[in-house]
């Protein structure tokens, strides 16, 4: 059975096995501080890597104890979120690059999003066939609720675009914006734009189900209106989601998360 949440995570190995961390976590936001240098990155990476090997079914002694609950739950699912737009150097990359307008490692994110929202709308409208066709009295009230949670998604990111001008295209299947009666790709966005929308395209197709999501340092290129709302705008979206993340920016915790806050100093085992 997959885990709710991370409970504890443990790493007796950091920094060649000079460093032993444990780390006990919030069932919601848990937001990592310190000085650059002091293995904030490589904490998450190092978590990263071992989830990543318990769902190929791979154990190995790679230093890294998570304790899940509900204690007997073997795995978790996961998302992550790379916040740096740089452009895509790697022949893999470029070879799964088969649009021309993708030309940076967020774009390749938003590709395969793409797809992904196309298939959140076609599992909505089955579970919407599915209802009607029950015998479930609330069925009308199931489905008015369900076709809410996509327009919610989309009211707000209307909300955070409308300072430049842009709107979801609400008639298409893919992801397009009008900006002042032009048809615009996901991919013309800003840096800020792109990677908020990679964000909350992450977490809404989740579809509210228990689920970590890692950000490393989310505020690289949002404005600071954005860094204040973001981690209220997750919890909206998925009320079932862990966020482990690392950040510089004061604005992130400003709207009542100080108390998730811990520094890297304070989770090694002396």
């Amino acid at each position: 059975m997959n885990a709710q949440y991370i409970e504890r995570i443990e790493i007796d190995t950091l920094w060649n096995g000079h460093k032993h961390i444990r780390w006990d976590l919030h069932p919601d936001i848990n937001i990592l501080s310190g000085v650059n240098g002091v293995g904030k990155s490589t904490i998450l990476n190092r978590v990263i890597m071992h989830l990543l090997e318990i769902d190929k079914m791979e154990r190995k002694n790679d230093g890294v104890h998570l304790t899940f609950f509900p204690p007997e739950a073997k795995s978790i699912d996961f998302d992550v979120i790379r916040s740096f737009d740089r452009p895509m150097l790697s022949s893999e990359l470029l070879n799964k690059a088969t649009d021309a307008q993708l030309q940076t490692e967020l774009d390749l994110q938003l590709y395969h999003l793409q797809r992904k929202w196309l298939d959140y709308q076609v599992n909505l409208s089955n579970r919407m066939v599915e209802l009607f066709t029950s015998q479930d009295p609330n069925a009308t009230e199931k489905v008015q609720q369900l076709a809410k949670e996509k327009t919610h998604f989309q009211d707000i990111v209307d909300e955070l675009f409308s300072e430049t001008g842009k709107t979801i295209k609400r008639n298409c299947n893919e992801i397009f914006f009008d900006s002042y009666g032009e048809t615009i790709p996901p991919y013309k966005l800003s840096s800020g734009e792109k990677q908020m929308l990679i964000i909350l395209l992450t977490v809404l197709i989740q579809n509210k189900r228990p689920c970590v999501l890692f950000m490393d340092e989310p505020e690289v290129s949002l404005h600071v209106e954005w860094q204040q709302r973001l981690l209220d705008i997750l919890t909206d979206l998925n009320p079932n989601i862990q966020v482990i993340l690392t950040t510089h920016s004061p604005a992130v915790i400003m709207n009542g998360w100080s108390d998730n806050v811990t520094d890297v100093d304070d989770i090694e085992v002396k």
